[in-house]
């Protein structure tokens, strides 16, 4: 894979996505989305807006919404990440993945959804 070229008109599959969609601004647009839907405790912001609009209030209150469910985020706003430049999410000092602190989230509320519920 790594000699392959992609082009503008290629497509990306699943997994190919899943190594860039994470950890920069389309991650924190989700989190933006889920935590909206779930109690209302932060605005629904698309990538483009998290990643040229916004700045550290955004990012702040951001995470201020996850810590309203237990959640200690560090929120980045890189627009494709490289090593190391991933969103963080911890609970009780040990740092869990972004769908581990979604279903803590949904736990914490009573409030449960699907991705579907929320990604609109």
């Amino acid at each position: 894979m790594a000699d392959e070229k992609k082009f503008a008109d290629e497509v990306m599959s699943d997994d190919e996505l899943d190594g860039v969609a994470g950890g920069n601004c389309y991650e924190t647009a989700d989190d933006t989305r889920f935590l909206n839907s779930l109690n209302g405790s932060t605005d629904r912001y698309g990538a483009p807006r998290i990643y040229f609009l916004t700045g550290e209030a955004t990012r702040e209150s951001i995470q201020g919404a996850w810590a309203k469910v237990g959640i200690s985020a560090k929120i980045k706003n890189n627009y494709i990440p490289s090593n190391g430049t991933s969103n963080e999410y911890h609970l009780n000092g040990q740092q869990i993945t972004q769908e581990e602190a979604r279903q803590h989230a949904m736990n914490v509320t009573g409030h449960y959804m699907s991705e579907s519920d929320w990604k609109w």
